[in-house]
């Protein structure tokens, strides 16, 4: 009898929509393993933390939701805590982990998600075979990282770690349990070749590789056979997808293309674009594609070209400017959205300045901005011009005011226009209130059935606010202007 079916679990998800949909691939493989979804974390037979080493927040977060998970193991012992995820391929992490929270029986990575019912199975069977007095067996945290494979098991905490340091194989075919029915992620590469001078990805993701086309192809042909109307194709930098096909090299406009084929599929999106490999052949697909939607994230991090050069980002902010120039050009109507690190090693209040200026002339609809914060084993991390933590948070109120002012003053000008919307599920706050993106990605909110969830309706904005829309779906107001009751 297979020691893991019928259990429950819960995954709870830090990070970008790359960890996400490595969360639906879990909930895919743990649910093909006869496991259901639990109702709570507190409910769950297995819970699994899936954790993001880009953002100090995260780490906090990460660690203070692992502390609460003691009381759970404390009060059942057949309980199993699992973590994983980009800080697990970390030996800092994996040291602390081991030493600090020793209720965590599973401890994995990045690149061997597709090995987690195996995993979970050889715990339940460590757990009955361990032999009394062998907490020895533990090694030290040196070995459990560097080893391709490494499995640990004592009488007083039966523990299974796997990590992969790298794989040169893509695991294909893997299940996922969707958020929405409706739309969903798809991964077409794997890994950072960039090594931006802040960033870990690419020590936890690993090298670049991307998919053959033709199983990107099948996978979205499969989707839409379900009733996936959206994708969203995904990547650490998608400009940079070299795919190959059968009848040879493919780039990612060229999967665009092929993708807006698909019969069924009405939108195409994608996360993230790296500025250095934007190509004009991927700006004209934007003004050829039908599918393929008027938004594109573009993070520029900093608007001083010195500091690009200390982040490694490998283009100017003139460059940068261009890019938007011919965007706008190709698609007047595009949404753009956009990265900012405030407060990098380095950065004077000139700097700083450069990235306002930049802010309020590309007039950003949204931008997700941060303060820097060191990560261990970035170049970034050891420069000794670290910027004072006050100035950090000065810096940081100052762009969010000037941000925030640029969004509500353009999602304003959506007022009185029609949208078409696919509606992604009902609020939490008002079972009554729908809400969906537009081909633009705006957030709308408008009073509606849940049975349109799921389905593109067309919505008169009435107001714009400054992280979204409100408005009403177009039949009523055209029945409220026409005196219907």
């Amino acid at each position: 009898m297979d020691p893991i079916n019928g259990k429950t679990y819960h995954i709870t998800t830090f990070g970008c929509q790359m960890n996400e949909h490595d969360s639906e691939v879990m909930a895919g493989l743990l649910s093909e393993a006869g496991c259901q979804p639990a109702a709570s974390r507190d409910d769950a037979d297995i819970v699994i933390i899936n954790t993001c080493s880009v953002r100090e927040n995260a780490d906090k977060r990460f660690f203070g939701t692992l502390g609460q998970l003691k009381k759970q193991k404390a009060l059942r012992p057949g309980f199993i805590a699992c973590v994983c995820g980009c800080m697990l391929q970390q030996e800092h992490v994996i040291t602390a982990v081991r030493q600090k929270y020793p209720w965590v029986d599973v401890i994995f990575g990045t690149h061997n998600i597709d090995e987690l019912p195996d995993m979970l199975r050889q715990l339940e069977e460590n757990r009955e075979d361990a032999p009394l007095g062998n907490e020895d067996l533990i090694p030290d945290a040196e070995e459990s990282y560097t080893l391709a494979k490494h499995s640990i098991r004592s009488a007083r905490n039966t523990r299974v770690i796997r990590t992969l340091e790298d794989r040169e194989d893509i695991v294909e075919g893997l299940p996922a349990k969707r958020l929405f029915p409706h739309k969903a992620f798809v991964n077409i590469m794997f890994g950072c070749n960039n090594f931006c001078t802040y960033c870990i990805v690419p020590y936890t993701r690993g090298r670049e590789k991307s998919r053959r086309p033709e199983d990107i192809l099948a996978e979205v042909r499969d989707l839409v056979a379900e009733g996936v109307k959206e994708v969203t194709l995904l990547g650490q930098n998608v400009n940079s997808y070299r795919g190959e096909g059968e009848a040879g090299p493919w780039d990612f406009t060229d999967l665009v293309c092929a993708l807006n084929d698909v019969e069924g599929l009405e939108r195409i999106r994608f996360m993230t674009s790296h500025p250095k490999d934007l190509s004009d052949k991927l700006i004209d697909a934007f003004g050829r594609l039908d599918k393929l939607c008027p938004y594109i994230h573009l993070p520029v991090q900093s608007g001083s070209s010195r500091i690009l050069r200390k982040m490694n980002r490998r283009y100017t902010s003139e460059h940068y400017r261009e890019l938007v120039r011919k965007l706008r050009q190709m698609v007047p109507e595009i949404t753009i959205s956009t990265d900012i690190i405030v407060g990098f090693p380095g950065e004077t209040e000139e700097d700083f300045q450069e990235t306002l200026d930049l802010a309020r002339e590309i007039e950003y609809d949204s931008a997700f901005t941060f303060l820097y914060s060191k990560r261990t084993g970035t170049p970034a991390a050891e420069d000794p011009d670290q910027i004072p933590e006050e100035d950090k948070h000065r810096r940081f109120d100052r762009l969010v005011e000037v941000m925030n002012a640029i969004s509500a003053e353009k999602n304003a000008a959506y007022v009185g226009t029609r949208q078409r919307v696919l509606v992604d599920g009902a609020s939490k706050k008002d079972p009554g209130v729908l809400t969906g993106r537009t081909p633009g990605f705006k957030l709308v909110d408008f009073p509606g059935d849940q049975k349109l969830i799921g389905t593109f309706v067309d919505v008169i904005i009435t107001e714009g606010k400054t992280f979204s829309l409100t408005g009403v779906l177009a039949e009523e107001e055209s029945a409220s202007k026409g005196g219907v009751s």
